[in-house]
């Protein structure tokens, strides 16, 4: 049994460092892997039974590791989507089949509207738009894919704005006030202010200021669609959308009525228009706009994403609005260490590594996610190539002790001659 015991060694030997040497093949092939872990093969003993007076070799084998909790180094980006966890935590991604799975590999592409890894997994997160912002802690029940499909264009009604003009204190008193609405109505000023619907359709609307009194005046706020074929007055009755009185101070021509100092229109077929008016006067000089607008826009599209530390994703769309359209967590799990590797740079769980885990970013013991940035791998080139020449070296020895058994076993042989 000693000759043949050797021999079976020697061969669990050079099994156990060609295993090793394939840890270090892997790890080098994948040295420019984003969010690669790097593997090694740790040796356990085999020890084989045996008599007091007579030693019986045993074996080695070989246990798979992966350094799956050990920060790799960040590489910064112009792209908004690359994303790298500085700290604990995973991705959730999906499969093209739809098969959830955990990783690092954050190089997201927007694909089809949805944001897809180099590896081809989609990025998961939940909607917040349509009431996804409850995460479900042990399940990736409720993730969607994270993209810009579902969100396509996007059109904001007015709801705020500013109406400050000077009104001139020497007008003269209206005689045919613009509410009454009939031809040759008589006012100080004319402004009109585009303004937007529910839809996104341009609204216009005709501001008119009339003095009704000594430091009283009104203002009159028309649809400019349903102008006159000539422009103005008179408009179609269903385009008078309001009139406020205003009243002044003849010492200071500040307003002093409505308080607080607000024109409230409901745009048609939009929503309610409230224009700031605190800073409209009554001076002498002529009828000066000083600050006219109103927010809203027509429909635009998504110009790009923008992704927090704590994984909200805001639509940033062409017109400059902003809208939180998702929300990623990052998982964990109690051992990482012990995930199960998937071809793609994915893990999945199991019954080492515990059940899964999810949370906000950048919260409890979860690391921030960094937008613009990428986890490089965690292997070390050099670290590897040492590796390589002991394996290398320590498979020339076993396979030495190998050569030795079979030319004592010829010897053996050999004695009956």
């Amino acid at each position: 049994m000693g000759l043949y015991g050797l021999m079976t060694t020697s061969i669990s030997g050079m099994a156990v460092q060609s295993d090793r040497m394939g840890t270090v093949a892997d790890n080098i092939a994948n040295v420019n892997t984003t969010g690669y872990k790097e593997a090694s093969a740790e040796f356990a003993t085999l020890v084989a039974e045996g008599h007091v007076a007579s030693y019986v070799p045993g074996s080695v084998s070989t246990i798979a590791r992966r350094a799956i909790t050990h920060q790799g180094d960040l590489t910064y980006t112009n792209s908004p989507t690359d994303l790298a966890v500085s700290g604990n935590g995973f991705f959730m991604v999906q499969s093209p089949s739809g098969t959830p799975y955990l990783t690092r590999a954050g190089s997201f592409i927007s694909t089809n509207g949805e944001l897809v890894n180099a590896a081809g997994f989609t990025l998961l997160g939940y909607d917040l738009l349509n009431g996804g912002s409850t995460s479900v802690i042990n399940s990736a029940a409720g993730l969607v894919p994270v993209g810009t499909a579902s969100l396509g264009l996007k059109a904001t009604p007015s709801t705020s704005g500013n109406f400050q003009v000077n009104l001139p204190s020497d007008a003269d008193v209206s005689t045919s006030l613009p509410s009454a609405n009939a031809a040759g109505a008589d006012f100080a000023g004319k402004t009109s202010i585009i303004t937007y619907d529910n839809l996104g359709h341009k609204v216009t609307l005709d501001i008119y200021s009339a003095k009704t009194g000594p430091n009283q005046w009104e203002i009159s706020v028309y649809d400019n669609a349903g102008a006159s074929a000539g422009g103005g007055f008179p408009y179609t009755a269903a385009s008078q959308l309001t009139t406020q009185a205003l009243t002044f101070s003849g010492t200071t021509g500040k307003l002093t009525s409505p308080s607080p100092a607000t024109l409230s229109v409901n745009v048609p077929n939009g929503a309610t228009l409230n224009f700031n008016m605190g800073n409209t006067t009554q001076l002498a000089g002529a009828y000066i706009p000083v600050d006219a607008t109103a927010n809203g826009n027509g429909p635009s599209a998504v110009d790009r994403l923008e992704i927090s530390a704590q994984g909200i994703v805001t639509a940033v769309y062409a017109d400059g609005s902003r809208v939180d359209a998702f929300k990623i967590p990052l998982a964990n799990v109690a051992s990482p260490d012990n995930l199960t590797a998937i071809s793609g740079n994915v893990f999945a769980t199991n019954k080492e590594s515990g059940d899964l885990q999810l949370g906000t970013a950048n919260s409890g013991s979860l690391g921030k996610i960094v937008s613009g940035a990428l986890e490089k791998s965690s292997v070390d080139l050099a670290s590897e190539l040492t590796t390589m020449v002991e394996a290398q070296r320590s498979y020339t020895a076993n396979s030495k002790v190998f050569q030795t058994g079979t030319e004592l076993l010829d010897v053996l042989v050999n004695l009956v001659r």
